[in-house]
């Protein structure tokens, strides 16, 4: 798990840094309002995105650590095209729902029928380059390294496409093409680097009978369906409060959320990336020990994940304001306060790093979902609550009121597998 993470972290790092500059780019030439707009179409794009996108990789890492075991290269590749399957039907699902909206609401987002065409084209390439099947395969055979040179890609391509349009079309257009040609180059490396490690062959040569990939794979319909609704949820809630700050407060409180948003969730990326690296190996182990095996190794992760959050915290309350306006100049100061308590969110979150690949791992998806849908439902009705006093303040409070209320029901989940020997095992599928 050292050496995945290892793999993880130096793309992550370099997104970190260029992700920094090409925003300073963006909000430097857009402004807090055009910024704002901008925030808003991304966002909405990649909740869309989320919202109906199957969480693919996760699948092919459960089941298909089967099929190498058996060495049953047949119905790996079956597997695989039944992941595509589901990347391409949630694209046209996605592709229909952003043209209906886009033609009924265009006009109540105040959009021009120009900014509609490239939203409505943005959200297509969107859809189209989910790259959850390739990630997964690249998982499953242990190949971080080329997962992370694949991951470069997407901050390297944004900045090249950022410096591209300040200086050949600096509008809010130009950065949206930028954007939507980073994501289908991003496809492409993933798609290559699946082809290097010779997976692709399989793919297009063997795992005919695509329905017998039910019988292959037994549960894996309702482990789809629970690790889906969970993953995507969490995917989803991201950009639920940016959506609500841009639509009770304004464009202009949208762009400064978005870049206190965006510095936080660096820390949030993090964990993600942790837990990413992690599960393959915690889906072996809990196969051949059962998951009060791991009770070591998540106690010792949540002590170093907090040790790191407060950390980051007070770097955070030190420097947070000065980060900010240096980004994006002195109207993003406004969105210093909303960055506490986002840092604050991400601290916990961080925290809870070994809470989700371990409960994915022992097939509890849906505890998990449950857990998510209910902080949730918190999180808007925090929102609604504390934004008419606080402004986007509010929404960003109630973000870490869903942190807190995921740690306690997540943790509740944890005692319960830890706990129970006869519901922590797999079963051998």
């Amino acid at each position: 798990m050292v050496q995945n993470f290892g793999w993880m972290l130096s793309a992550r790092v370099l997104a970190a840094v260029f992700s920094l500059i090409y925003l300073a780019i963006i909000t430097r030439s857009l402004g807090v309002s055009g910024f704002g707009k901008f925030a808003l179409i991304t966002g909405a794009a990649q909740f869309l995105a989320n919202l109906l996108a199957f969480q693919t990789w996760q699948i092919i890492v459960q089941y298909g650590v089967v099929h190498i075991e058996n060495d049953d290269s047949t119905r790996l590749a079956r597997l695989y095209r039944a992941a595509i399957a589901l990347d391409l039907l949630s694209a046209f699902v996605g592709i229909g729902a952003s043209a209906l909206i886009l033609h009924f609401f265009a006009d109540a987002l105040g959009m021009t029928p120009t900014l509609a065409r490239a939203t409505l084209i943005f959200n297509v390439i969107m859809l189209i380059s989910v790259r959850s099947t390739p990630i997964g395969i690249l998982r499953l055979h242990d190949r971080f390294n080329l997962a992370a040179a694949a991951d470069a890609a997407t901050p390297t391509l944004r900045l090249i496409g950022a410096v591209s349009a300040a200086l050949v079309h600096p509008k809010l257009q130009g950065f949206l093409i930028a954007w939507a040609i980073a994501e289908l180059l991003t496809f492409a490396a993933h798609w290559y680097a699946v082809h290097r490690i010779g997976e692709l062959r399989p793919i297009l040569r063997n795992g005919k009978g695509l329905g017998r990939v039910l019988s292959d794979n037994p549960d894996i319909v309702r482990y789809s369906l629970t690790s889906n609704f969970s993953q995507t949820l969490f995917m989803s809630v991201k950009q639920i409060p940016l959506l609500m700050v841009g639509g009770l407060t304004g464009t202009a409180a949208a762009g400064a959320f978005r870049l206190a948003a965006q510095l936080s969730r660096s820390l949030t990326t993090v964990s993600q990336m942790i837990a990413r690296a992690a599960f393959p190996e915690i889906v072996r182990a809990v196969r051949s020990q059962g998951a009060r095996s791991l009770g070591t190794m998540i106690a010792q992760s949540f002590r170093v994940a907090a040790a790191v959050g407060a950390v980051v915290f007070v770097l955070a309350v030190l420097f947070g304001q000065v980060l900010l306006e240096t980004i994006g100049g002195s109207d993003f100061g406004r969105a210093y306060v909303s960055l506490l308590w986002l840092t604050g969110a991400a601290c916990i979150d961080l925290a809870l790093v070994a809470f989700e690949p371990t409960i994915m791992a022992a097939r509890r998806a849906h505890l998990l979902f449950l857990a998510r849908l209910a902080a949730t439902a918190l999180l808007v009705v925090c929102a609604i609550l504390l934004e008419p006093t606080m402004g986007e303040n509010g929404v960003a409070a109630a973000v870490l009121v869903n942190s807190i209320a995921q740690a306690f029901l997540l943790g509740a989940i944890m005692q319960r597998i830890l706990r129970r020997r006869d519901t922590a095992t797999i079963p051998p599928a």
